[in-house]
């Protein structure tokens, strides 16, 4: 049995990308493109949870890249509630943006992840299945 998944790297390039550039796509928006406040806000501060993830991405990693599909999301539902309640048209663009780099994100890390997920329940169930037969064994080996 193959102990190690086939990974696309392509998905991997394109995950990583993806949060590359939303992290420039965000810094952009408050800073420069359409801040709050005119020189730029502190909503700038919101990429600092990007980076955490973003080495780890980067190495193409599968623990990080699990938990940063889940932290995408964040970003996937603030980009939705402010596409549209943002009255400024700009900033309501920028979240289009935003929405469309956390959605490319999220699903090319589930779409790179899936064959790591799934070799680890095979694994698991191999690991069952050879204890279940130890078990067994050790039965019969005290019942004679």
């Amino acid at each position: 049995m193959n102990s190690e998944p086939v990974l696309n790297p392509l998905l991997y390039r394109i995950a990583s990308a993806s949060l590359v550039l939303l992290i420039v796509w965000c810094l952009a928006w408050e800073m420069a493109v359409a801040p709050l406040r005119p020189g730029g806000s502190y909503l700038a501060l919101k990429v600092l949870p990007l980076m955490l993830p973003l080495g780890g991405v980067l190495k193409g990693r599968v623990y990080t890249m699990q938990w940063a599909c889940m932290l995408i999301l964040l970003y996937l539902m603030e980009g939705v509630v402010r596409a549209y309640s943002d009255p400024n048209p700009t900033s309501a663009l920028m979240a289009w943006g935003e929405i469309v780099l956390s959605f490319t994100f999220y699903v090319c890390a589930l779409c790179y992840l899936r064959p790591a997920k799934l070799a680890a329940k095979a694994r698991k169930k191999e690991q069952e299945r050879q204890e279940r037969e130890r078990r067994r064994a050790e039965a019969l080996e005290q019942g004679s």
